[in-house]
């Protein structure tokens, strides 16, 4: 065991785990963050995202220890009341169908938007590689580009 501090939703936190532990068991087991959820432990479903110094990140199998000084932010930090332009899109647009992934998914979306505030269908299709068992791709498609007329500033 060994001690981590990390910067997590803005705040200063520590644990004691395993070295090799994976980020998304200490959101979840050791810091009571479990807004991020576990799809398939590959880093191939993205339902694990979460923003490392705001880039999407896949954190069931990133080790804490790689984590160093760098932001993470789960979707708990994205904003403190729910009011993301992408949450706010994905209520509007009625996204969400079982609703599993969808943690991941905005993620991926508020990731995008901040690096790119306006894009194309094709920018979407690329950067959404994320699974939806539900197909809601389309939904989500469309609640991006709605976030994206709102503006994300974050």
């Amino acid at each position: 065991m060994a001690k981590f501090n990390l910067s997590v939703n803005n705040k200063a936190m520590s644990v004691d785990v395993d070295a090799d532990t994976p980020l998304l068991w200490v959101l979840r087991d050791h810091l009571n963050l479990v807004g991020t959820k576990f799809g398939c432990g590959l880093a191939q479903c993205g339902a694990c995202t979460v923003h490392l110094n705001g880039t999407a990140t896949r954190s069931c199998l990133l080790p804490v220890s790689q984590v160093g000084a760098n932001k993470v932010t789960t979707i708990e930090g994205l904003s403190e009341k729910g009011d993301h332009p992408v949450q706010l899109a994905w209520d509007e647009v009625d996204v969400a169908q079982c609703g599993y992934c969808q943690s991941g998914q905005i993620m991926q979306a508020a990731a995008l938007l901040k690096r790119n505030p306006s894009p194309t269908d094709a920018d979407i299709d690329a950067a959404m590689t994320n699974i939806c068992r539900c197909g809601t791709h389309f939904r989500m498609r469309k609640a991006i580009h709605l976030a994206a007329k709102k503006g994300v500033k974050r």
